[in-house]
């Protein structure tokens, strides 16, 4: 008679209380890292906050994880080359299967040991099991005062992510646009792996980047570098070896801020229709040889496309301006009265009292 082994018990999960609800990665930025403009591109950054998250999600969930979702990144000062990196990720909020998780990238000399804040963002990621399917995860539960009032922060940023969401998914770029436009085609490459045999997702941002910059560079003829992303939907996953097209469209232009909308494609290279993977919108600011942020033209809409697109801009900026411990650009609050005292609003696109990047930090320091 044959004796088949009993398979082995699952080891049993720890307890929410005994959990990894918070994880720290630190490293130095290296001569790798370099990007375009001389400092660390935000795309790669980008990549370490997945990876960062990816580990808290991961440490609380014990299970395997994917992105959904990355909102409200805020780059504040570009991480230099040879800087000790610091980045932390915290869980804020769980839904079923879903993590909501605070990452702060912090960076300065290693001889002084002194960090200071260069971006922050929420990360939304979402436990699977083995056939890929959403799975639970423990609830977690403030222990104190601070964790209780992220947790709150978090939850009350569900409304303005659904709104900002809702209004990406309505938007079509066809070949009716005017603005500047670069599409970038390559395949997905086996480096380009993640834990789970897909692409990364902090590579797909930094596709992203890559992408914007062109478009915004090509726009301004200078160097740029982004200050926001925002509402970066992780659709679909993407396998190695697709075929993937990344484009990139100026849809709105402030005193200094270019507002790139960015889409990814892919599919098999051999043939058959690209699906959309992922989309967002990345404001890009000018830089002089200095590195200090300078003004560029102001993009005139000239088709219906681009009169659409523009709109969709302002009313992603008026979204946002909704969310706790933001507000409206200058120039949308100035348009606001005079609304209400029955002048006329504008029409078009004029000069902006407040630039994209003056909005972005004044943001972050409400945040604050």
């Amino acid at each position: 008679m044959e004796i088949v082994p009993t398979p082995a018990a699952p080891a049993p999960l720890t307890p929410p209380a005994d959990r990894r609800h918070e994880i720290t990665l630190r490293f130095l930025a290296a001569p790798t890292d370099r990007g375009k403009a001389g400092t660390v591109d935000a795309g790669r950054v980008l990549e370490w906050v997945d990876k960062a998250a990816f580990a808290a999600a991961t440490g609380w969930s014990e299970s395997y994880c994917v992105t959904a979702y990355v909102g409200n990144v805020h780059f504040e000062y570009p991480v230099e080359v040879g800087e000790m990196v610091e980045i932390t990720a915290t869980v804020l909020y769980t839904g079923r299967s879903s993590m909501h998780i605070n990452t702060m990238v912090r960076s300065g000399d290693p001889k002084t040991g002194r960090l200071d804040e260069r971006a922050r963002c929420l990360v939304i990621f979402v436990a699977v099991d083995a056939e890929g399917h959403s799975t639970p995860v423990p609830e977690f539960v403030p222990r104190t005062l601070e964790q209780q009032l992220a947790r709150d922060y978090a939850m009350s940023r569900v409304p303005v992510r659904d709104a900002i969401s809702a209004e990406l998914r309505g938007q079509q770029y066809t070949e009716a646009g005017t603005a500047e436009r670069v599409v970038l085609r390559f395949l997905a490459e086996p480096t380009d792996v993640n834990w789970g045999g897909k692409v990364h997702g902090g590579i797909v941002m930094e596709w992203i980047d890559t992408a914007a910059y062109l478009c915004s560079s090509r726009y301004c003829g200078r160097d740029t570098v982004a200050v926001f992303s925002g509402g970066i939907r992780f659709l679909r996953p993407l396998h190695i070896g697709d075929l993937v097209e990344v484009e990139a469209r100026l849809i709105y232009t402030g005193n200094k801020g270019m507002h790139i909308a960015v889409e990814v494609r892919s599919g098999d290279p051999k043939g058959g229709e690209l699906a959309q993977t992922t989309n967002c919108i990345t404001v890009m600011v000018a830089r002089d040889s200095s590195g200090t942020s300078v003004p560029v033209p102001a993009w005139e809409p000239a088709s219906d496309e681009d009169r659409r697109l523009w709109q969709h801009a302002r009313t992603l900026l008026e979204i946002r301006g909704r969310a706790p411990g933001n507000r409206l650009p200058n120039h949308l609050m100035e348009e606001q009265k005079n609304d209400a005292g029955n002048a006329p609003a504008a029409e078009g696109p004029g000069p902006s009292t407040e630039t994209e990047v003056e909005t972005a930090e004044t943001q972050e320091r409400e945040q604050r």
